[in-house]
């Protein structure tokens, strides 16, 4: 089936980017499979993220079908664009069909983004993961790969107003090293590695952004640990 959607709007989104002068920076794009099945497994920090994970597989001329929850793909506006993009509707109350939707995309040798936090992380530390991710890979016998996101917060997250057309933000997307899950005993123990890969990358992201914040209004955006007024874990954990 050919893709009618997918390329304008990516298309479309790099223009976007080029007018708001975004600095995005990208390492270990190379790590993404150029055929097969793949997991690509994000942290989650703004609404806006599959944008920017799905940017880390263009080198190796990947399309990404994300995991999304079911209300985006009924929304008037962005409901045919995930339709015809072909990402994947999750429906919580019912997880095992998009769980098998998932499973039938791997299994046809393509790219599957998902956010095993589930949600956003107030706190911008990487959250407790569902094995949902892990589960994917091992019944497919693809690999996963950990993807970290930064400064996507600064345009739009949750608790946040949008600052869409924000310029000359600083956008950091690192791929890490593929996952073999046949290296593993089982999806718990492999989602405990993942977490520990994606936290790891998540705070080198963070301690090298180019940026600080502007004065101590704009201390919203780092960690606590590093800092920052974002809530810490264990405040997130109160709000969600």
């Amino acid at each position: 089936m050919p893709e009618l959607v997918y390329p304008p709007v990516i298309a479309a989104a790099k223009t976007l980017f080029r007018v708001l002068d975004l600095k995005i920076t990208v390492e270990g794009a190379h790590h993404v499979p150029r055929t097969g099945g793949a997991v690509l497994a994000s942290n989650h920090v703004s609404y806006l993220d599959f944008i920017f994970c799905g940017l880390g597989a263009l080198e190796s001329r990947r399309l990404v079908r994300f995991m999304a929850k079911q209300s985006v793909f009924t929304h008037k506006l962005s409901g045919p664009l995930m339709r015809g993009m072909r990402h994947i509707p999750v429906d919580r109350r019912a997880g095992a069909g998009s769980f098998a939707s998932a499973m039938t995309a791997l299994r046809r040798g393509e790219v599957v983004g998902v956010f095993p936090e589930a949600t956003i992380s107030r706190s911008f530390t990487v959250k407790e993961l569902k094995s949902g991710a892990t589960r994917m890979a091992r019944e497919a016998a693809v690999p996963v790969l950990p993807v970290a996101l930064w400064g996507t917060q600064r345009l739009w997250t949750k608790g946040r107003p949008r600052t869409l057309t924000r310029r000359h933000t600083p956008i950091t997307i690192l791929v890490g090293e593929p996952m073999d899950p046949a290296a593993y005993p089982d999806a718990n123990a492999m989602t405990a590695d993942l977490k520990s890969r994606l936290s790891a990358l998540v705070d080198r992201a963070q301690r090298e952004y180019p940026e600080q914040p502007a004065g101590p209004d704009d201390r919203w955006w780092l960690p606590a640990h590093l800092g920052g007024t974002a809530p810490t874990p264990a405040e997130a954990a109160t709000r969600d």
